[in-house]
């Protein structure tokens, strides 16, 4: 009976861990669980060792005020594996924290996986001296990053990306108007302020404001705003004063409904714009960090774009507005534009099926492929004690 501790550290890496959860365990259905995770975790069975909200922090400033609290879970985490002893560790995104806890526990000899190639292809490249011994295997969610890894000496397979399992592909628009009572004719459009609790208090009233700007053009234009989990209240009370209350929905099903029936979406850069292209919703895409953060930023980041799609692409797909793009009027005059442009809107989704194809792994499901590598490094772990104990 194998047991598989997993740390994530964000929403999106909870979903990630729930869906390795699920895909391992139909291999192996002996498989047993423990680490750090959240809600979607919680329901494939996991316990989690402390809330997971806790690490959902971004930008150095952000940081700092929690760095005491930090290295005390840091500390537990790394005690409780070294208590449990588990076959393997699977640490998923992160880096800031899950880096640190598979350097802390190597001395522990237990078999260690990343899941979520760290991203310093696009910024801070120089860390990754740092990465030798961290882990035994890397497994990637771009097409691109093994290579860029493979010239650094650490070896990385790619295994695909999850939102290709995420269902986002089939929103029922229909369903969603009728449910509501939306009119035909009414134009519905996403806001995505993120799902950490920085994320949301910093794009929030910005985006509230762009649909300030854009009420007298568009007087019937519907806001949709899907919530994550841990920054459902903060979304809550961030729109209650918003004058075009939106549509507040929590089921994955329906969100994906949502994003079948918008005219177009603003979200931040990250996942969910990939949700959005496989849902065929065109979108603009903007980002907003403390102003010290973004300046040391802008100092270390080395690529064109920060939507993924335009990553991908090597060219704007979407438009991108970032920092001190990110403010209402910009917002709402290029929102504007592919609310009353069909041709922009046609350009995006046209673009967009290619890009995704790119995100397929050589064969199965990526849930699948992630699954069968963490396995094949517990069999190899059970191998290798094996022979020892011979």
């Amino acid at each position: 009976m194998p047991l598989i501790y997993l740390i994530a550290g964000e929403a999106s890496g909870d979903v990630l861990g729930a869906r390795l959860m699920q895909a391992i365990t139909a291999m192996r259905p002996d498989a047993r669980f423990a680490g750090i995770g959240g809600e979607v975790m919680a329901a494939c069975g996991l316990a989690s060792l402390f809330p997971l909200h806790e690490l959902a922090l971004m930008g150095l400033v952000e940081v700092l005020p929690k760095l005491r609290r930090l290295r005390g879970r840091l500390a537990q985490t790394a005690a409780d594996i070294a208590t449990r002893r588990p076959d393997v560790v699977v640490t998923i995104d992160s880096p800031g924290f899950t880096l640190r806890v598979l350097r802390a526990i190597q001395p522990l000899g237990i078999p260690r996986v990343h899941y979520v190639a760290p991203q310093v292809w696009a910024w801070r490249e120089s860390r990754v001296r740092h990465y030798p011994g961290l882990w035994e295997r890397l497994l990637c969610l771009l097409p691109f990053e093994p290579a860029f890894f493979a010239r650094h000496g650490l070896p990385a397979s790619f295994v695909g990306h999850p939102v290709l399992e995420s269902g986002a592909d089939r929103g029922d628009a229909a369903r969603f108007r009728m449910r509501y009572g939306i009119p035909s004719e009414a134009q519905l459009v996403t806001l995505m302020p993120g799902s950490r609790r920085t994320e949301v208090s910093r794009l929030l009233p910005i985006l509230g404001a762009t649909l300030q700007r854009l009420a007298g053009e568009f007087p019937g234009l519907r806001p949709v705003v899907p919530l994550a989990g841990p920054v459902a209240d903060a979304v809550r009370q961030g729109t209650s004063d918003w004058a075009a209350r939106p549509i507040l929905v929590t089921d994955p099903q329906e969100k994906y409904d949502a994003f079948a029936a918008s005219a177009a979406a603003l979200t931040k850069s990250g996942t969910s714009t990939l949700e959005l292209a496989l849902a065929g919703a065109p979108m603009l895409v903007t980002y907003r960090v403390n102003p010290i953060s973004a300046a040391l930023a802008r100092r270390l980041v080395k690529v064109r774009y920060a939507s993924l799609l335009n990553l991908l692409a090597d060219r704007e797909v979407v438009p991108e507005l970032i920092q001190q793009d990110c403010a209402p009027d910009r917002l709402a005059a290029v929102l504007g534009g592919l609310l009353r442009d069909p041709a922009a809107a046609t350009a995006q989704r046209s673009a967009f099926p290619p890009l995704l194809q790119m995100l397929r792994p050589p064969a199965g499901l990526p849930s699948l492929a992630a699954a069968q590598a963490v396995l094949e490094l517990v069999q190899d772990g059970a191998a290798a004690g094996s022979t020892g104990s011979a």
